[in-house]
């Protein structure tokens, strides 16, 4: 015995079925947009009642300033006491989980999904992003998919990060390489939210 979507085949003509193919395509880009236009309301407290209500966890210590976007809202976990920069690209589409305290500078741009450069169809391929408690990942950085950025973990301005950093490691450059280490000794809470960005 088949399942319900089966039965639909047999029975609706292939316009209707193309047509609700269109339709949900259609909702699913629009969405994308409405959250990427309520960036721009001066007001984090209007922002992240709409980002909750797109499914994203973010609790109410974190902040996330103007002009975000995001792949997959609902795939985005958001910890205790982090700081999301201005201009930040979030891709959830495979999973990003961020710890708490973490800061991300501005125009920070994180991907889980890309494309297989050797596929014969350019198909797509991912893995999901994890950043430990109390990471920094500083403005302009690149996180590619799969990463994971350790705990503590400091990533350079303008950073390219294709492969794991350990924890309390400092890395910066394109590809991103170790520069130092961090002190181990982290207790602060993140929790500034600037007015009207």
């Amino acid at each position: 015995m088949g399942t319900v979507k089966e039965a639909l085949k047999r029975v609706a003509p292939s316009w209707a079925l193309e047509a609700n193919h269109w339709r949900n395509d259609v909702w699913s880009d629009l969405r994308l947009r409405l959250l990427a236009d309520l960036g721009h309301v001066p007001s984090h407290r209007v922002r992240n009642l709409f980002y909750r209500r797109a499914g994203m966890t973010l609790p109410s210590t974190s902040s996330i300033h103007w002009r975000a976007e995001f792949y997959a809202p609902e795939s985005i976990t958001v910890g205790e006491h982090c700081i999301i920069g201005d201009s930040c690209f979030l891709d959830g589409r495979s999973g990003l989980v961020l710890g708490d305290s973490v800061n991300l500078g501005s125009h920070v741009t994180i991907y889980t999904r890309e494309h297989d450069v050797n596929s014969p169809d350019f198909a797509e391929t991912g893995a999901p992003v994890t950043i430990g408690d109390h990471a920094w990942v500083s403005s302009h950085s690149i996180i590619l998919p799969g990463v994971t950025i350790g705990e503590g973990a400091v990533v350079a301005a303008g950073a390219v990060v294709p492969k794991d950093v350990p924890a309390f490691t400092i890395v910066g450059g394109n590809p991103a390489r170790p520069l130092g280490t961090r002190s181990t000794d982290l207790t602060y809470k993140l929790g500034y939210a600037k007015r009207f960005v």
